[in-house]
């Protein structure tokens, strides 16, 4: 209490115009706590979490950056693993859109609002990292009573702002601790990890943004260049700048004298700044030595520079307008889906045969769907698993049978699965399932267009479009014997890949898609809690689509209201999850695993995060105590 007395009034005194030790961003900060903000210090303020809603709009608006931005929280969140650091991305608004934690301290780190959905701007929280970073657009630790509510002053935060490709701020990435060492300087190199990552992503996301364009980047020695540059900007194919990282627009106006904030280089051609143009590029390249591509400013300063060249497809998103509905719906412009789905728009309306290759539960059978009813075709799609099909039945199940063919044959014939296709699309999904002696009758189908039934003489025409699918290497099975090698260069003729489940950022969307499925289907309006959101996406999911579909309907089955919860969700299957599991959630229809199993399970986790406690309770989902308890039983030890 006494401590909080002196907070306010020493931000009394600041108020007063009376000197402060406090750095100056933290004074003015105050100020405009007091002058703009109308706040009061001596009326603190808990922490403020915004409703489901409204942090999913969050959400949503900020996806693409989410997804840029992951990598880098989690590649950070490894370098300070132990410390007790918790990793925060807010957008411009000061929203928590994505966090790092440590599990065992979440109850904890909810009411510090160290959280996902807390809002940090500094209009309703006070100086703080985050808000006051966005104010600035500089980096800064706000380090416990620089705090201007007393209810956060057990807190150290420090801020990097992210700026897209046009200047503008558009995130902020956070590193705090709920208490730390008392000097503001044991900060300085989580002020060096945090700034250094924001770089990165803005780096990431000007090569997703501006891959169809010139990209130029910089560093001031030739060892880092490739690896690890310092700044980027984009040039169109004029040599005007199209985008820069913050790095870029302060590194060009230093190399060309001017006020970077007076005079942005959005639109400006790279001359104005360096002693290059555009046909200067390609000597830029990778062909070169790092060592010789030095470019110089206007200035006559130096600098190390690589040119990357256009890529006019990988991953550009697919306007709308270009495809159809049923292939637009498959994603929200997830990169990797927005090729497929441009080369997938292109091939629906053509004969040429399909292969799609992905993991088992990826959608395929819904992607050849979407490919049939952007085909503008009149006949049916017409589905065939050659897995599910019994091998001695698959043969007139594929081809008909004239009357008589054999036992059991219906009395006028039958057509097959490929015939009623006729003017529309056959789908052969698992086709490496398809017995070696049936395909190259496949092969006739696809070489002339015609079959002939079993038992029959005469060929029938069928015009179909043919689209195939298989979770298996073909081409292993080929080198293998077990495929035809020339069945597979017809069916392979155009190939489309989906993405995995985990690779995919576009995944909340599809994540709230499902489940607004799901629920009508149930007949019941549901809801996903912050937790059972977070406990989804950060599930690796094996099983794909699929799987995820399999928690969604297990959860609407088990939740008693309108909201899922954590514990609605299933145990998602691992192996050293299931071991680490307390018993009350065991299934009583599982047989748990035999110690030695257990032991070695558990054994090959603590391997895999290098024997490092908190990252294995982090990612086993339990907490540290559940883990030391295991490796006391199973009797483990960290090695030396």
């Amino acid at each position: 209490m006494a401590g909080e007395r002196e907070h306010i009034r020493e931000i009394e005194q600041v108020l007063s115009g009376a000197r402060s030790a406090r750095d100056d961003v933290v004074v003015q900060s105050w100020l405009r706590c007091i002058d703009t903000h109308r706040l009061d210090p001596a009326r603190p303020t808990e922490a403020y979490i915004v409703p489901d809603t409204q942090l999913r709009e969050h959400r949503e608006q900020s996806e693409r950056l989410i997804a840029i931005a992951r990598s880098g929280l989690e590649t950070l969140f490894k370098q300070v693993a132990g410390q007790n650091y918790v990793l925060l991305l807010a957008d411009a608004k000061g929203v928590t859109v994505d966090f790092l934690g440590d599990p065992l301290f979440m109850d904890q780190l909810r009411k510090a609002g160290l959280y996902l959905g807390s809002e940090w701007s500094e209009s309703r929280t006070g100086t703080c990292g985050v808000g006051s970073c966005i104010v600035t657009g500089e980096a800064m630790t706000i380090h416990q009573t620089d705090h201007f509510d007393t209810t956060h002053t057990p807190l150290s935060c420090t801020a990097a702002p992210i700026f897209d490709t046009r200047g503008e701020l558009t995130a902020v990435l956070d590193i705090s601790l709920l208490r730390s060492p008392q000097p503001k300087v044991s900060q300085n190199l989580a002020m060096h990890l945090v700034t250094a990552s924001a770089r990165r992503i803005e780096l990431a996301n000007l090569m997703a943004q501006m891959h169809s364009e010139w990209v130029l980047r910089f560093s001031r020695s030739p060892e880092f260049l490739d690896v690890d540059p310092e700044a980027a900007i984009a040039l169109d194919a004029s040599g005007r700048i199209l985008g820069t990282t913050r790095g870029g627009a302060l590194l060009l106006a230093q190399a060309g004298g001017v006020d970077w904030k007076r005079s942005p280089p959005i639109g400006q051609p790279i001359s104005r700044y360096l002693e290059i143009g555009v046909d200067d590029l390609p000597n830029l390249t990778r062909g070169r030595p790092t060592e010789e591509r030095l470019v110089f400013g206007r200035n006559g300063s130096a600098l190390f520079a690589h040119a990357i060249e256009p890529q006019p497809l990988t991953g550009r998103r697919v306007p709308v307008e270009t495809i159809s509905k049923p292939l637009a719906e498959l994603s929200a412009g997830d990169p990797g889906m927005a090729a497929l789905q441009l080369r997938a728009a292109r091939l629906a309306p053509t004969t040429i045969p399909i292969l799609i290759h992905g993991e088992t539960g990826t959608g395929k059978e819904h992607l050849a769907r979407a490919i049939h009813d952007s085909s503008r075709r009149k006949g049916p799609f017409v589905a065939i698993n050659c897995a599910a099909i019994p091998e001695h039945l698959i043969e007139s199940e594929l081809f008909g049978h004239v009357a008589g063919a054999f036992t059991g044959a219906a009395a006028k014939g039958r057509k097959g699965l490929i015939e009623n296709a006729d003017g529309g699309t056959l789908f052969l999904d698992e086709i490496g399932d398809m017995p070696y002696p049936l395909q190259s009758r496949l092969l006739r189908v696809i070489a002339e267009r015609e079959l002939i039934p079993v038992g029959g003489t005469e060929p029938r025409s069928v015009d179909i479009k043919i689209v195939s699918a298989s979770h298996h290497d073909l081409r292993r099975l080929v080198a293998e014997g077990r495929f035809r090698e020339d069945l597979f260069y017809r069916l392979n003729a155009a190939a489309l890949t989906l993405p995995t489940l985990r690779e995919r950022t576009d995944f909340e969307w599809l994540l709230d898609r499902l489940v607004s499925q799901r629920a009508r289907l149930a007949g019941r309006p549901v809801k996903l809690s912050p937790a059972a959101r977070l406990a989804l996406i950060r599930h690796r999911w094996p099983g794909n689509i699929r799987e995820l579909v399999n928690a969604i309907d297990l959860a609407l089955a088990l939740c008693d209201d309108d909201t899922i919860q954590p514990a609605d969700l299933p145990d998602f299957g691992e192996p050293v999850t299931a071991s680490l599991a307390p018993p009350a959630v065991v299934s009583a229809t599982r047989r748990p695993p035999s110690p030695e199993k257990e032991r070695m399970a558990l054994r090959d986790a603590l391997a895999e995060a290098g024997w490092n406690i908190s990252e294995v309770a982090r990612r086993l989902g339990v907490d540290r105590t559940t883990v030391h308890r295991r490796m006391k039983r199973l009797q483990l030890e960290t090695p030396n």
